[in-house]
């Protein structure tokens, strides 16, 4: 479990058959857990200030491979009685999102995420969507897409700042979202979130 509160941007050392060579501060043990672009990888090797993260097959069909190059985020995983910043994130990635607009808003810049229209569902305005393991909030959700508003401090502090039209993102929604859906769907095809409260104010 993490909390998408970037700790740190590792230096990519290397990626061949699988295996990610990172090089970070953060020094991990064999078998920690910890989210590299939002995805949570195992980590199977230690060298002399460098660590190795396995990528099964399954991982590199889903995620944005073009972006495990140069810098990425780290998170490693909640120990108990962490501090919990961020929201519950789990290090699985739904989907890739796809950057569609950047502009200024004032001090901050509105990014515009499109996505594969089955995940929009657990999409929340006000809700929250990790983006390659960074901690959000979504303003807007439009028919295939939402929009995010990022303040400098993350934008000069994250992959944000490397970011152009087409960029391929890393997306996990909100857990809580998924787990809504899928405990009242009823069969049906589709439920909106008026569905969900009426089904609620029946409790």
């Amino acid at each position: 479990m993490f909390t998408g509160l970037i700790r740190e941007m590792a230096e990519v050392i290397s990626l061949k058959n699988g295996f990610l060579t990172l090089k970070a501060e953060y020094k991990p043990k064999i078998g920690d857990s910890i989210a590299v672009n939002g995805a949570c990888l195992t980590v199977v090797r230690i060298a002399s200030g460098t660590f190795t993260v396995e990528l099964s097959l399954e991982s590199q069909r889903i995620l944005a491979m073009e972006n495990y190059k140069g810098k990425v985020h780290i998170e490693p995983a909640m120990m108990m009685g962490d501090r919990f910043e961020g929201h519950i994130v789990q290090g699985h990635v739904d989907c890739l999102g796809t950057i569609s607009s950047i502009n200024k808003n004032g001090s901050s810049t509105d990014y515009i995420v499109k996505l594969p229209k089955e995940y929009l569902r657990y999409i929340i305005p006000k809700g929250s969507v990790t983006i390659d393991g960074v901690s959000l909030t979504v303003n807007d959700v439009y028919s295939d897409s939402f929009r995010l508003t990022i303040i400098p401090h993350t934008i000069e502090n994250t992959l944000f700042k490397t970011y152009k039209l087409g960029t391929k993102v890393n997306l996990e929604t909100d857990m809580f979202a998924r787990y809504i859906y899928n405990m009242f769907k009823n069969g049906k095809d589709k439920l909106s979130w008026d569905d969900v409260d009426n089904i609620m104010a029946r409790y």
